[in-house]
């Protein structure tokens, strides 16, 4: 079930931008830098409560929303929840993933289905997004949250980076779909950036990495975060397009 909490009642006018994925790393980075912005952030999580329920704090009358994005009932009560909370919805940041690392041997149909249902999560969010929000405003913004490996490929990582080819392609296509309308669709491609899931890399993988970023280090969630805040609030002549944030490993 989607569960909605506000931290604060009272409803301001204020732009309001979704971050799914938004209680951790990347997402929590997005938000709090649509916060500096000037937006009325929803924080979406499906297990990081707690993490989310702290981030809220800190942001002015943030709200945040509990939500299994690989159920559509779930995510329909999400936005019905934002349209009666907010009456509104300017940005929508798919940023939420999940990365199941198995080689093509060992990876079992079940934990294919799962990873692949992210992508079925954003594109039923989105859809739902334009339809409540963004068509009838005339206006919007939908930044979709890929990855280097996209466009590199990874060993072990087929479905996940089969996840952001596909996010990558559907800013594209979504882009032509709303051609001549003034919604914008880009996807940000982060490189290696410090997060939980890489710093739990072992020294040599992570030091080879390291050595082929000519910038000589990771990247932070903030820098990320600077390039969604700037394609929220600015950008506006950008649509259709993958930038990529990753320290010049790849270009």
């Amino acid at each position: 079930m989607t569960s909605f909490q506000t931290h604060s009642d009272l409803i301001d006018d204020r732009p309001v931008a979704l971050v799914t994925g938004g209680a951790r790393g990347i997402g929590a980075a997005c938000c709090r830098a649509l916060s500096e912005e000037g937006f009325r952030v929803g924080i979406h999580f499906r297990s990081s409560e707690n993490e989310a329920n702290e981030l809220s704090k800190t942001l002015e009358n943030s709200f945040i929303l509990k939500t299994d994005l690989s159920n559509p009932e779930e995510i329909e009560e999400m936005v019905q929840d934002i349209k009666s909370e907010a009456g509104r919805l300017d940005v929508l940041v798919n940023n939420a993933g999940v990365s199941i690392d198995r080689d093509i041997g060992s990876m079992k149909i079940d934990e294919f289905d799962r990873q692949r249902s992210v992508v079925r999560g954003a594109w039923y969010l989105t859809k739902r997004v334009l339809r409540l929000f963004m068509l009838r405003s005339g206006t919007g913004r939908i930044i979709n949250i890929s990855s280097i490996v996209a466009h590199t490929g990874n060993a072990g990582q087929i479905p996940y980076t089969m996840e952001k080819a596909a996010l990558d392609a559907f800013t594209k296509s979504l882009a032509k779909e709303l051609w001549g309308r003034n919604i914008l669709v880009n996807s940000i491609a982060p490189g290696f950036i410090e997060t939980a899931m890489t710093e739990t890399l072992p020294s040599d993988v992570r030091n080879a990495m390291l050595g082929n970023i000519p910038l000589g280090r990771t990247g932070t969630p903030e820098e990320v975060a600077e390039v969604v805040a700037f394609l929220a609030r600015r950008g506006t002549y950008i649509t259709g397009s993958v930038i990529h944030v990753n320290g010049g490993l790849y270009g």
